[in-house]
């Protein structure tokens, strides 16, 4: 039996990709440096991922790419309480392949985890999992741009399957996995690789997986109830909304100001400067914001960003940008400037 307590827990999270469908944001910084609720997204990732381990028992593995220095920059200025360290993807061939990039590093108990994944569940279990994997999954109503789980009477996995083409089987995998032994785990994308083992174009994590399943790992799904994503605008917004409708919620901190109406939830910074306005519900304004004669809901504000005379909704406004009368939704990139007449 594997005795996580007494081990370092190693947490895999390959970070490497373009982010291509947050633009105009993945322009100027990575995905997980995306906000929702007052913080990146890579931070609320890391507050789950600490719950598997006491701080000295773990070590985070980046695999970075694009932008990548910002992450190893966000995390040691943020996070020098661990121990980190950060490899290269320079060519992208999928999820496997950045694994096999970060070989010097997986061995012991493993968690692999896809920057994508906000999963709101406590991790504490692993320290007393018997040697078995485990495969984090949520019942969807459409799988088919997921991967799945087909699980045996007993509960353990028989196989997983890469975005399905039809929805019988709905258990779907978020993209999260715990291993007793990351060298087993590395043997199998060693072995996917070698025989070229690909999934429309590229060498998927559940082919290596599978590989493992053959020769016997036993492998239990954990389900999740709550599974967010910030992939996309529209799914960034909707995690914004959840994490203030559970727990980030500040408005008890914002001081009372003249002229300007706080309509709960929300997260404002500190020092967040505002008047005239009406804030909320579901808006997160990041630290050194100015907002002025404005009327917002159901956006994010990252750092810097000054909305005046405008009227938001479901937007995303980047870094230092500035919204001078607009009424709408907008999609705003960092250190841009739209004026409305």
């Amino acid at each position: 039996m594997t005795d996580l307590a007494e081990e370092t827990l190693k947490i895999i999270i390959p970070t490497a990709g373009y982010g291509t469908r947050l633009r105009p944001h993945t322009w100027s910084k990575p995905k997980p440096l995306v906000s929702a609720a007052g913080k990146a997204v890579l931070d609320h990732m890391l507050e789950i991922l600490a719950t598997a381990q006491e701080a000295e028992r773990l070590e985070f593995v980046f695999i970075i790419g694009y932008l990548g220095d910002q992450i190893e920059a966000y995390v040691k200025e943020h996070y020098p309480q661990y121990k980190a360290a950060y490899v290269e993807q320079a060519e992208r061939r999928g999820q496997s392949h950045a694994l096999a990039m970060a070989r010097q590093y997986i061995s012991g108990p493993t968690i692999v985890v896809f920057v994508d994944t906000l999963i709101d569940t406590d991790l504490s279990f692993l320290r007393d999992e018997p040697d078995q994997a485990v495969a984090w999954v949520k019942p969807v109503e459409d799988p088919r741009r997921f991967g799945v789980a087909v699980v045996d009477e007993d509960g353990y996995v028989e196989r997983l399957i890469e975005k399905p083409e039809d929805v019988s089987n709905n258990l779907a995998v978020v993209g999260c996995y715990y291993f007793p032994r990351g060298e087993d785990l590395l043997a199998a994308v060693d072995e996917q690789l070698a025989g070229d083992i690909q999934t429309k174009g590229e060498y998927y994590l559940v082919d290596a997986i599978n590989l493992m399943l053959g020769k016997g790992l036993r492998m239990r799904t954990q389900q999740v109830e709550v599974w967010l994503d910030a992939g996309v605008p529209a799914t960034v917004l909707e995690t914004n909304r959840y994490l203030l409708d559970h727990g980030r919620d500040n408005t008890d901190q914002v001081p009372a100001r003249e002229g300007v109406e706080i309509v709960p939830p929300v997260y404002i910074a500190p020092d967040a400067h505002i008047e005239a306005s009406t804030i909320g519900p579901h808006v997160s304004v990041g630290a050194g914001c100015h907002i002025e004669g404005s009327h917002i809901r159901d956006s994010v504000l990252e750092p810097g960003a000054r909305v005046i005379d405008s009227t938001l909704h479901a937007s995303l406004v980047g870094a230092r940008a500035e919204v001078r009368n607009i009424a709408g939704s907008l999609n705003v990139g960092d250190d841009c400037q739209i004026e409305g007449d």
